[in-house]
């Protein structure tokens, strides 16, 4: 009877650690729904502005003029760089986290191999918590952003990162978060988006027409505006790709987990059954074995 109360109280603890995976899911699958619209809406703007940026690029390099941008301004040698690593405030997400930490680790491998001074800054409680435990320093942390990251949040940490660059203090900007592709693929990177450079990237190439353009005002006047806007745009889009990724992780994660628990239910049931099943025998028996004696 011992072992048959000991396989039902299991049973219990399993039922209600799967309560809390199937709900964890569902929420989840909730505010991936929600992520997922705003990442697509700011995928939109954020291709097209780099697509512009890099025709007025290439038109004014071939007309020969000389009006650049100092965020497009690549620099003959790198001394300092800055390193952003975007992960999770919350856990049971699967491996979200350690594929981002993974590619850091390199970028920090690359930049010692190449003397760069490189300056760590981390957003998400998971990513401080792993340098803290690693003892590697880090300049800034940040722990405001969640899965309802705004424009103006992520404005701030732009605007300084473009000043820094155009004072000559930082020579490079590195993001290293999870790029969102579809539902089903999600690959952690580090992106490069400062300098900004040529903007043909794999997400942004795609076979185009070539634009003529007419300048009004002028060349000068329109580069200022539209080059920052397009690395703050670059910049929220990897925030919103991270949120997505996680989210879809965390789903992924806690259905694996309602699952197993769900064939967890099934073999204790089965044990339960079993043992049930022995003890009812065994009361059986002494019965019949009392009977006979008293025969």
């Amino acid at each position: 009877m011992a072992k048959a109360r000991a396989i039902i109280k299991r049973l219990k603890a399993v039922r209600n650690v799967r309560k809390i995976t199937r709900t964890m899911e569902l929420v989840a699958t909730a505010r991936f729904k929600k992520a997922m619209d705003r990442a697509t809406q700011a995928a939109a703007y954020t291709r097209k502005i780099s697509e512009i940026v890099s025709d007025l690029s290439e038109t004014l390099q071939e007309t020969g003029s000389t009006v650049t941008h100092p965020l497009l301004e690549q620099r003959e040698t790198e001394k300092k760089s800055v390193l952003l690593v975007v992960t999770s405030n919350r856990g049971l997400c699967g491996g979200y986290n350690s594929a981002v930490l993974r590619q850091t680790q390199q970028r920090i491998r690359q930049a010692k191999s190449a003397a760069v001074q490189l300056d760590i800054e981390v957003s998400g409680k998971r990513g401080i918590g792993y340098f803290k435990f690693q003892k590697l320093p880090t300049t800034q942390s940040y722990m405001h952003f969640d899965d309802k990251v705004t424009f103006d949040q992520v404005d701030v940490l732009a605007k300084r990162y473009a000043e820094q660059f155009v004072r000559g203090e930082i020579d490079r900007l590195d993001v290293a978060y999870t790029r969102f592709q579809s539902m089903s693929r999600q690959v952690a990177v580090v992106e490069t988006l400062l300098p900004i450079g040529k903007l043909a990237t794999a997400e942004t190439a795609t076979v185009r027409t070539k634009t003529e353009y007419e300048f009004q005002p002028s060349p000068q006047e329109i580069l200022e505006e539209i080059v920052p806007a397009s690395f703050k745009a670059r910049l929220f889009k990897c925030f919103l790709d991270a949120t997505v990724s996680e989210q879809i992780a965390r789903m992924v994660a806690m259905k694996s987990a309602t699952e197993n628990a769900d064939g967890m239910i099934r073999i204790l049931r089965a044990q339960y059954n079993r043992a049930r099943q022995s003890q009812i025998t065994s009361e059986l028996s002494e019965i019949i074995g009392g009977a006979a004696a008293l025969e």
